[in-house]
């Protein structure tokens, strides 16, 4: 068994262009996205401007449906390379993402149900904003796991001395 210290072979990703993984490129925005939605929710909170419940509501559409996207591009590779089927790691980082992109859906979706954006900011707003915070930081560290831990989607180049 392996420890973090040993390292490991490569796990190639094959979502990717040119050897470069898709799933950690796209995942970015989203993730800035949820975590905005943090600040945007304060911003309504403390001046009850609109502009931050309609900058809200984008910053939610914008993390739930690029969360979407990046996940089935995660979820391809969980269920197409063998290597990454069998890391509990990976499957609990998928979990976490599923459970996120079900919070960050609903919380997109109350927030465009109504004309009055900031209305839904409280306290429901803000709670599925701040447990989507949260599960984007439970599911960025469980990815950091997987790509340094267990070098998935990581070419390392051989020694060749």
């Amino acid at each position: 068994m392996s420890t973090p210290d040993t390292p490991h072979r490569p796990i190639p990703s094959r979502m990717a262009i040119g050897g470069h993984p898709l799933h950690p490129m796209l995942i970015h925005f989203p993730v800035a996205a949820l975590l905005a939605l943090v600040g945007t929710d304060t911003g309504y909170l403390l001046t009850e401007d609109p502009f931050w419940s309609r900058a809200g509501v984008w910053l939610a559409g914008v993390g739930a449906a690029g969360g979407w996207f990046s996940g089935i591009v995660g979820l391809i590779d969980l269920v197409s390379v063998r290597p990454i089927r069998r890391l509990v790691t990976a499957w609990c980082h998928a979990l976490v993402a599923v459970m996120l992109l079900s919070l960050a859906s609903f919380n997109w979706l109350l927030r465009i149900s109504t004309d009055d954006h900031g209305a839904v900011i409280m306290p429901a707003g803000l709670v599925l904003t701040l447990l989507s915070a949260a599960l984007t930081a439970a599911a960025g560290l469980l990815g950091g796991r997987l790509v340094y831990e267990h070098a998935v989607g990581v070419d390392v180049p051989v020694d060749t001395r």
